[in-house]
């Protein structure tokens, strides 16, 4: 059957239509996705997300679709790029600087550049449905900032899906930040309709100069039918700073890989994540940081609050080389448990081979407290507004770290409604 899955997801990449420039970065993805083993729950990195929900589904390309309704956007001053089903949506968008552009409005110049860079982050031979992400190539977008650029901007990438059927849709990011260059992009990811059924393969790949500072924003909030495998690779030059956020609930599939490299010294990654599945949904992160040489520095943070009979999963690997003296790395991922049936895997990893480092990694999982409870319904709170006070506040400390003031006051109240059991209390805990 997998065989049979990685063949016919060849066969959409055929009936699409792409820039020629691209066929050789197709050509090379199709290679590895057709070598590469299929994952079954033996594969240790998938050992707890199972891939039916992809193998069951007859897909097809995904159609374009009309799309007028802006109210989920993020309120925010903002260069801004519009995808529906996968298909730009130039009424939706807004002007761009040259900085940033699509793959099929490059120039020969940003061809070149793309060329040179693109899967030069990501390891397709390690990362599957980034091999697959190639192969699909018909669009993607670059941003490119020269030696001590800043737009005076941040970057707003919006990816909709409004599917009924089983349609596959490919987004391509390429982020190249040259020395000293500074930037600020927003992903998003969501649904106009609760029973979407499409599938999002998403790669971003991003190259940080030397003393270059990228800021990035991922937010997934697709509907529960929905499926999503993606991944946010990076590359850190000497003095780099990657400051990421990412949130996301779950679905029947959501599969969402960190894979940073710290290749110059004194590199610096801060890395926070919030994931929020409930009812019967299911979500996968998985981390990976390389510390490759000396004096770099991360701090990843991730929380999870898992309600009713979801499942997530949290993998976070930090693997300091053994020439990466001097390196402080830390990672720290807490859940909270609103039910009895919910349930997280959780498996943090530090593997070290040099000596003169410092390193701490810890997980806990826990339910919600009875005495806190009890202390609050005592003095006149609702016991189920209660629980969304413990709920929100638990992931509350990552969202007022979020730096895109707009964008943090955008997630406080869809946070609070998906612990809410009504818009009163939701309101209410917003505005206290």
């Amino acid at each position: 059957m997998s065989g049979e899955f990685q063949q016919a997801a060849l066969t959409l990449a055929g009936a699409q239509h792409f820039p020629a420039w691209l066929t050789d970065a197709r050509a090379q993805g199709a290679a590895v996705w057709q070598g590469l083993a299929w994952p079954t729950r033996k594969t240790e990195a998938w050992r707890y997300t199972s891939l039916l929900p992809l193998e069951n589904a007859q897909w097809q390309p995904a159609q374009a679709r009309q799309l007028t309704d802006l109210s989920e956007l993020v309120e925010l001053d903002a260069y801004r790029l519009v995808f529906v089903n996968g298909h730009f949506a130039a009424h939706l968008s807004t002007e761009c600087p040259a900085a940033l552009v699509r793959f099929s409005e490059a120039d020969s110049a940003q061809q070149a550049l793309i060329r040179e860079h693109l899967n030069q982050v990501a390891d397709q031979q390690q990362h599957l449905f980034a091999a697959l992400n190639s192969s699909w190539l018909q669009e993607g977008v670059l941003l490119h900032l020269g030696a001590n650029q800043r737009l005076d901007k941040p970057v707003y990438l919006v990816q909709v899906s409004d599917q009924a059927d089983a349609q596959a849709m490919n987004a391509r990011v390429l982020v190249v930040l040259e020395s000293g260059a500074e930037a600020e992009l927003l992903e998003h990811f969501y649904s106009t309709e609760a029973d979407d059924k499409g599938w999002m393969n998403a790669t971003t790949e991003c190259v940080v100069g030397a003393n270059a500072s990228l800021r990035h924003y991922r937010i997934n909030l697709e509907s529960e039918q929905s499926l999503h495998t993606g991944g946010v690779h990076v590359r850190l030059a000497q003095d780099a700073r990657f400051n990421g956020f990412t949130l996301a609930n779950g679905s029947r599939l959501k599969r969402l890989d960190y894979h940073i490299k710290h290749l110059g010294s004194g590199s610096d990654l801060q890395l926070n994540g919030i994931y929020l599945p409930r009812n019967q949904q299911r979500v996968d992160y998985h981390t990976q940081v390389e510390h490759c040489v000396p004096h770099c520095t991360t701090t990843e943070v991730f929380r999870g609050v898992i309600a009713d009979s979801a499942r997530a999963v949290f993998n976070g690997r930090i693997h300091i080389h053994p020439d990466a003296q001097k390196t402080l790395a830390e990672m720290s991922n807490r859940n909270l448990l609103t039910s009895d049936q919910a349930q997280v895997n959780t498996k943090p990893e530090l593997e070290i081979y040099a000596d003169d480092v410092r390193c701490a990694h810890g997980a806990t999982v826990s339910q919600l407290n009875d005495e806190a409870l009890f202390y609050l319904t005592s003095r006149g709170i609702s016991e189920a507004e209660a629980r969304v006070m413990l709920s929100f506040g638990f992931v509350n400390e990552l969202v007022e770290g979020v730096a895109l003031e707009p964008l943090q006051q955008w997630l406080r109240p869809r946070i609070a409604q998906m612990f809410g059991q009504n818009d009163q209390l939701t309101r209410h805990i917003i505005h206290d």
